[in-house]
């Protein structure tokens, strides 16, 4: 007796089961892409695996809209390219996005993004930079270091137009000249991110930094004009120095990218509401005195970690 009733109960929750169960291949194609739209980029991918009827829901502009920003349309509107930014699909749009950022804001930007998580990223160009002596012959109009001491570059980006609740990093992107290169690694650089927002200033951390791959150079100087060795004494109180040698050894150094650029990392901050405000990213080399040359700037790129 005890094991008929067993036996029943078990052949109600396998029908239970049974009618819990959803054949998703008999949804509208419509509603599998709204489903698939709450997903992810790569979910939305590999959903295409499932069926026929899933390959055409994740090839759909309802899916491939919800992972482009909000305002992409504007962002698109501001392309500097002679042409107008083509595209068949939404989905082809996000990942012409993610391999291919487009200039904006008459060149001085570039826009693309994290092809992971479809975030925001953006290069400030070297123009849109303020590099101390950057408008003096001591640059050149592709921003390469001629020969200066003082080294100031700083970035300025509006934290509303990044991705909200997000952990940006930004990097310094740069190469060497193909003329004399000297004064990049033998003292470290100082890196830092602060923010600013209604006038108020947060700090943040200052680290060291070497531009230089391996801190050799082909030729040093330790030649300061007068006036410059009075500006550095008035600010150097300043600056935080270097905790001490064997701390400016431990100095992050560049990394290579795959667009025969190189790197370095300037420092990251989470971006919390996107709020109006400002993040302003800075990279200083102006205590050594030693002679610089031979470095190309690209820009400051910010993406999502």
């Amino acid at each position: 007796m005890e094991m008929k009733k067993r036996e029943k109960a078990l052949e109600r929750e396998r029908e239970m089961e049974k009618g819990s169960t959803v054949d998703f291949n008999v949804l509208p194609e419509g509603c599998i892409s709204n489903i698939l739209s709450l997903t992810s980029p790569g979910d939305a991918c590999r959903s295409s695996l499932v069926s026929s009827i899933f390959r055409w829901a994740s090839e759909s502009d309802i899916v491939w809209e919800k992972f482009l920003p909000s305002d992409y349309k504007d962002i698109i509107s501001r392309s500097f390219s002679p042409s107008p930014v083509v595209f068949s699909s939404k989905k082809e749009l996000y990942s012409r996005l993610c391999n291919t950022p487009i200039l904006i804001d008459e060149g001085n930007k570039s826009f693309g993004l994290e092809k992971r998580s479809g975030k925001k990223c953006y290069m400030i160009g070297a123009r849109e930079l303020s590099i101390v002596w950057g408008d003096t012959p001591m640059f050149s109009e592709v921003a390469e270091l001629i020969n200066v001491c003082w080294l100031e570059i700083h970035g300025k980006m509006e934290t509303r137009i990044l991705s909200p609740k997000t952990t940006y990093a930004a990097y310094l992107v740069f190469k060497f000249s193909d003329d004399t290169v000297y004064g990049l690694g033998f003292h470290p650089a100082e890196v830092s991110i602060r923010f600013i927002q209604g006038g108020d200033e947060g700090g943040g951390e200052t680290r060291a930094v070497y531009l230089a791959p391996d801190g050799t150079q082909r030729r040093q100087y330790r030649i300061v004009p007068r006036s410059i060795g009075r500006i550095s004494r008035s600010i150097s109180h300043r600056l935080r120095l270097p905790a001490s040698t064997s701390r400016e050894r431990e100095g992050q150094r560049p990394k290579e990218r795959g667009d025969g650029w190189m790197e370095i990392e300037m420092g990251e901050f989470f971006n919390d509401r996107g709020e109006d405000g400002e993040v302003e990213m800075s990279l200083k080399e102006v205590k050594s005195g030693h002679w610089k040359s031979g470095l190309v700037i690209q820009g400051i790129e910010l993406r999502p970690r």
